[in-house]
């Protein structure tokens, strides 16, 4: 459960979020922490060197569930980010996709990747990046990405800032 569970999905609340990421703050060194609800410990940003990465969204449970009703919920949540990149009006320019395939297969073989990557895996946020960037001011990028630990864990929508560029790694670099 994060601290999201049980809230309605509104791309509008979700655009004004990740606008307000551009002026959020980021370490420039350090290590990767998290930082959780007060009341329930439940994860609400994870930081780290030159990230955030904050939740926008958890979807239901889907314990007890099954095809093709979990197909539908699933990809219901995977289409969340183009509903949130509509809501933002295309004010940031048209939006890439990072793969993240090649830094999840070295994360599970336990090659090292970048922290950012790392931080995304930790929080079973496996899904592909939607990327804008660099945006102005200072240059920031920012993405949106789905994820979801197993069948029966409810989907959560996140998005993070970074003052550097988020790139896809290199399929040379994976370990297959």
């Amino acid at each position: 459960m994060t601290s999201r569970a049980g809230e309605d999905f509104d791309a509008g609340r979700a655009a004004a979020e990740v606008a307000g990421l551009l002026a959020a703050p980021v370490p420039a060194s350090g290590p990767t922490t998290d930082e959780g609800d007060p009341v329930t410990g439940a994860w609400t940003a994870v930081v780290g060197e030159g990230f955030r990465i904050v939740q926008l969204w958890e979807g239901p449970s889907l314990t007890g569930v099954y095809a093709p009703e979990w197909n539908d919920a699933v990809e219901a949540a995977e289409r969340r980010p183009a509903e949130v990149a509509e809501a933002l009006g295309g004010g940031w320019g048209p939006y890439r996709t990072v793969r993240l395939h090649v830094a999840l297969l070295r994360w599970e073989a336990g090659a090292p990747v970048e922290p950012l990557f790392e931080a995304l895996f930790a929080k079973d946020l496996y899904g592909d990046l939607v990327v804008w960037g660099p945006l102005a001011p200072g240059g920031r990028w920012i993405a949106l990405t789905v994820g979801h630990s197993d069948g029966d864990a409810p989907p959560v929508l996140a998005a993070l800032v970074s003052d550097r560029p988020i790139t896809e790694p290199d399929d040379r670099d994976s370990p297959l």
